[in-house]
């Protein structure tokens, strides 16, 4: 049974250093910071409220600038989570309320992506966070371990996320596994680093080991597969623009937005 949209939050984690691209959320995009349009993109999906996150007083004197709501979080933490679960333990939100996860550095994020995810944890009511991919159009992609790629069940919960191909075409890929288009029922998605949680799933976060599945693939979301939380996919239909992960990133946004 479908649900309306339900209320949901949004916060942005800010980093002010980055190993690749130092200070790429306070890089002119268009006449604003990378971050600033974040934040606008935010308000448009229509949240409850819209937070940044950051422990940089750069960060919080900019966002400040541009009139966003700003969370000074501690400088120890590992990730985006658990700056999140930081800022759901001080503003106080109740255990069911949903949580949205949205990068600093997604200026053109797609607003529907955020409505599907959140719509998707909103009709599951057994999954405790839910994420977003689409379709695998080739092998290329698929052997990619840049590309991370997600297996569901008959649920649309996720089974497992790797770097590694899967599944694996036992009689089409004995032959010819490279430069290949993948068939349309092909199971496998790509999956867009989008995360919506319950608020009851961050407060426990902290005490969440990593998982040996983590250490090995170098991704976080593994950690709650290891720990029996089930994972709500939610259905895109393309690949959204990229985000600012280097110079040229940027250079490539600037364009667009011209």
């Amino acid at each position: 049974m479908s649900v309306s949209l339900p209320d949901f939050h949004i916060v942005i984690p800010a980093r002010y250093a980055s190993q690749r691209f130092p200070q790429k959320l306070m890089a002119d995009l268009g006449g604003k910071p990378v971050l600033q349009w974040v934040y606008e993109l935010a308000l448009n999906a229509g949240a409850k409220s819209v937070t940044i996150a950051t422990d940089h007083q750069v960060i919080e004197s900019a966002a400040k600038d541009f009139g966003a709501s700003v969370v000074m979080t501690r400088d120890d933490h590992e990730n985006g989570t658990e700056r999140l679960a930081e800022v759901a333990s001080i503003m106080g939100w109740q255990q069911d309320e949903i949580i949205v996860n949205v990068q600093g550095d997604e200026p053109l994020l797609p607003v529907a992506l955020i409505h599907a995810t959140v719509k998707a944890l909103a009709e599951d009511t057994e999954s405790e966070m839910a994420t977003i991919a689409c379709g695998i159009d080739n092998t290329d992609e698929l052997f990619n371990p840049n590309v991370v790629k997600v297996v569901c069940d008959g649920k649309q919960r996720a089974l497992y996320f790797s770097r590694a191909p899967m599944p694996w075409d036992r009689n089409g890929f004995m032959t010819q596994a490279e430069h290949q288009p993948l068939p349309t029922d092909f199971p496998a998605l790509r999956h867009i680093g989008l995360y919506v949680y319950r608020a009851s799933l961050l407060a426990k976060y902290a005490s969440l080991p990593m998982s040996p599945l983590e250490q090995w693939e170098k991704l976080e979301q593994l950690r709650f597969l290891h720990q029996g939380i089930k994972v709500q996919v939610a259905k895109a239909d393309g690949l959204p623009p990229h985000g600012v992960d280097t110079e040229e990133d940027l250079e490539a946004l600037r364009r667009l937005v011209l």
